[in-house]
């Protein structure tokens, strides 16, 4: 399958394990030739690294502000960080997102208790909890302000590029969810990028700062300053569309849950536009994937229909519940859940090998359990390994659809879709329309490497 530039799905073109390892060096020889001065190398070493004219990297790209200064004191030791614009991006709470979705009806406050009171829903616990984040929210800006650093605090809707460019560092205030939406829109990637999770006691905050510095911020800035934490590079997932019929608009599915309306004018009203003019190469979405690509049908109960080609290989058509594809970041995700094994398989399993007499050890629960966490451990690896893991849901296996392989390590996927209603969404948040004959091809670049920090507890 060819497109019309000659390459089997699009215009990159990989070579397996091969690519695999020149990605790997592509990534070593960046992150230790191309970063800023303040970046600490592994092994605690550090460089100080001039660009062409004696500025740094990061300051001969940055440019930004009136005196063009970097996100950091040229004289800090050790690799420090000292940004003098932050912008915080702030997650929307259970609360406000309630208030937001019925103020179309002009419900009053009391309207909205009584209405949240008949789905279930606590709503004094929701306030509560949008209490705790906002105070938390507070105490990060207060830290920063308190350093003379300029603070802009936006919302979903008030966060864009222009925000992005302004700013040094940016930081997420909530969850996993609030640090994909922060890091959705930053692409230098020499722009740090720090999740600070504001509710731990309802949200897991995987991608964040661990939960003590949400209430001693000021701790973890002086250690930035110091330079006591390492820099993580996390890959991301870059992808390319073409074919017929593809939308390239992405739809924001936080506003989708807020207007049904909106989402279905997104997805349809440019839809036949799109359908008269074909790309003729491969288009390059505006989006990066932090955690996971995922591919299939909008309605779960329908099978998704497409052909998949992994690392430049045999085209096979397939029948699934869709196609997952996610980095070392997502793998520990829906990536892990859609694959691990639960301790009740392993036993039976064990227990049927041990019937055939291919077991002849004793059959107990630690075994099983060592053999269950083995397996589920494997799924796993570094969010800075420049590979995917894929993972195709459910596979529908006959005479006519087949499955060679139902996961695995990859560095490039392309799909061809023949669904009916299909989306490609990415971390869960932006949607591309994917109906039949796109084509999308999905790979990791070491310049798409999101600039997190890592602190001890």
């Amino acid at each position: 399958m060819f497109s019309s530039w000659g390459f089997p799905c699009g215009r990159i073109r990989l070579a397996g394990r091969a690519a695999a390892h020149r990605s790997a060096l592509l990534h070593q020889r960046t992150v230790s030739s191309s970063a800023p001065p303040w970046l600490p190398l592994l092994g605690g070493a550090h460089r100080r690294l001039l660009a062409p004219g004696g500025l740094s990297p990061f300051a001969a790209a940055a440019g930004r502000g009136a005196a063009g200064a970097a996100p950091c004191a040229s004289g800090a030791a050790g690799g420090g960080f000292r940004p003098s614009r932050v912008a915080v991006v702030v997650k929307t709470t259970r609360y406000e997102f309630e208030q937001q979705r019925y103020r179309y009806a002009g419900l009053s406050e009391e309207d909205l208790k009584q209405l949240l009171a008949l789905k279930g829903s606590n709503y004094a616990g929701l306030l509560e909890r949008h209490r705790i984040h906002t105070k938390n929210v507070e105490h990060v800006v207060d830290s920063l302000r308190n350093e003379r650093i300029e603070v802009r605090l936006v919302k979903r809707r008030e966060y864009n590029e222009e925000t992005v460019r302004w700013a040094d560092a940016v930081i997420s205030a909530g969850g996993d969810g609030t640090m994909l939406l922060a890091a959705s829109k930053v692409f230098d990637k020499f722009k740090p990028v720090i999740g600070i999770n504001t509710d731990p006691e309802r949200s897991e905050g995987h991608l964040c700062l661990p939960v003590r510095y949400t209430h001693s911020f000021p701790e973890a800035l002086q250690k930035l300053y110091r330079g006591e934490f390492r820099w993580q590079w996390r890959q991301r997932i870059r992808l390319y569309l073409e074919g017929t019929g593809i939308n390239t608009t992405p739809v924001d599915l936080h506003e989708q849950q807020l207007s049904q309306e909106q989402h279905s004018r997104a997805h349809i009203n440019e839809r036949f536009q799109d359908q008269r003019s074909d790309i003729s190469g491969p288009h390059l979405l505006p989006v990066r994937a932090l955690n996971e690509v995922f591919i299939g049908e909008s309605l779960s109960s329908r099978a998704s229909y497409y052909e998949i080609s992994v690392d430049d290989g045999p085209w096979e058509k397939q029948k699934s519940s869709g196609l997952n594809v996610c980095t070392g970041t997502g793998s520990k995700a829906w990536s892990y859940n859609i694959n691990k094994v639960a301790h009740q398989a392993i036993e039976e399993i064990l227990k049927i090998a041990k019937k055939h007499g291919s077991l002849n050890m004793p059959l107990n629960m630690e075994l099983v359990q060592k053999v269950t966490n083995d397996y589920n451990e494997s799924l796993l690896y570094s969010p800075e390994e420049p590979k995917m893991f894929f993972s195709v849901r459910e596979p529908i296996v006959n005479r006519v659809f087949s499955s060679s392989r139902q996961r695995g390590f990859s560095s490039k996927v392309c799909v061809r879709s023949r669904c009916w209603d299909a989306c490609m969404v990415v971390d869960g948040g932006t949607s591309f329309e994917f109906n039949d004959g796109a084509i999308a091809s999905i790979l990791i670049d070491t310049e798409d490497s999101l600039c997190t920090v890592l602190l001890e507890e």
